[in-house]
């Protein structure tokens, strides 16, 4: 009976984990999921990019396809452009789709762009290149024995700086533009209006014209160089004014061995001196009023002590002086 129940309890104890065995059911590991095939949540937006439902791929490229739209620039009448690559923009694709695919629906996430300043600067500098110019002064020449003055020109200079800001702000903003061109107008010095009195002396006739702009001031009778020392033809200045000057003898054979003389009633150039970018000649006073008229003089221009005293008050350094064989 004892042996009976031993076999028995045999029995049942190999039978135990059998049975336990077929209640368990063995555990497998779920396939890895692709992150490639991940969809970002409905509704996200990246910059104002509609994003959801796309893959990280698909998202970065419909970024990055609003991001290369070019800026757009003008001035005046024109207008042009320029990628931000070449402007040194980069969008931070990376990192806003990988918040974008943490994001809950609906949610808007920002694209952080950097610009490498030596970009902007060499894009700016082009800029200033292909606008900047200097003004343009009026200029003075001769038409039929008359001046005539031409119309100046408008300078412009880019502000470098600013315009370097602005590209950084439009492209970091995600602006496109157009952007104005940041410049500042320079105005000319010397213009019709303002350019002064202009000398044309008339040697044949031995007359000196005075003109405030292209309008006849004055009229003054001279003596101008005799034939062995004529008076020099051309383009000149007024390059000194000296009242009550010294008189020095110049290099020429006829004032050879003479001395120098100084202020007073015998001086031979009275008493204003305008000395002209000639050499050796000026225009100034003369004790010999008998010469006024005359081809009398050893280059120099002449004139009436009192005429010259106005004519010194009414010009200055660097007036044009035009000498002029009629």
């Amino acid at each position: 009976m004892v042996r009976r129940l031993l076999l028995v309890a045999l029995v049942v104890l190999a039978l135990v984990p059998a049975a336990l065995a077929d209640d368990v059911t063995p555990t497998v590991p779920p396939p890895p999921v692709d992150p490639s095939l991940v969809l970002i949540p409905d509704g996200v937006s990246i910059e104002g990019v509609l994003v959801g439902g796309m893959t990280s791929d698909q998202a970065k490229a419909a970024v990055q396809a609003v991001f290369d739209q070019p800026l757009y620039f003008h001035f005046h009448q024109r207008t042009w452009w320029a990628t931000p690559e070449r402007l040194g923009g980069k969008a931070r694709l990376d990192a806003a789709v990988a918040q974008a695919l943490a994001s809950p629906p609906g949610a808007s996430v920002d694209l952080v762009v950097t610009v490498h300043g030596q970009a902007a600067r060499d894009y700016v500098a082009y800029l200033d290149r292909s606008f900047s110019h200097p003004a343009r002064d009026s200029a003075v020449k001769l038409v039929k024995l008359r001046p005539q003055i031409s119309k100046p020109r408008l300078g412009l200079e880019v502000e470098k700086e600013a315009m370097t800001v602005a590209i950084v702000r439009a492209l970091r903003a995600g602006e496109r533009g157009p952007l104005e061109l940041e410049a500042t107008v320079i105005q000319p010095k010397r213009t019709p209006q303002n350019f002064g009195p202009i000398i044309v002396i008339r040697r044949g006739s031995n007359k000196l014209y005075l003109y405030k702009g292209e309008r006849l001031w004055r009229k003054f009778g001279v003596a101008t160089g005799q034939a062995a020392y004529p008076t020099p033809l051309g383009r000149y200045r007024i390059a000194v004014k000296w009242r009550n000057p010294w008189w020095y003898p110049p290099p020429s054979p006829w004032a050879k061995d003479q001395k120098p003389v100084p202020p007073g009633p015998g001086n031979p150039l009275g008493t204003r001196w305008m000395g002209l970018t000639a050499p050796y000649v000026g225009i100034h006073g003369t004790p010999d009023s008998a010469s006024i008229g005359y081809s009398a003089s050893h280059g120099c221009i002449r004139m009436l002590i009192p005429d010259a005293e106005w004519l010194f008050d009414h010009v200055g350094i660097a007036t044009p002086v035009f000498i002029v064989a009629a």
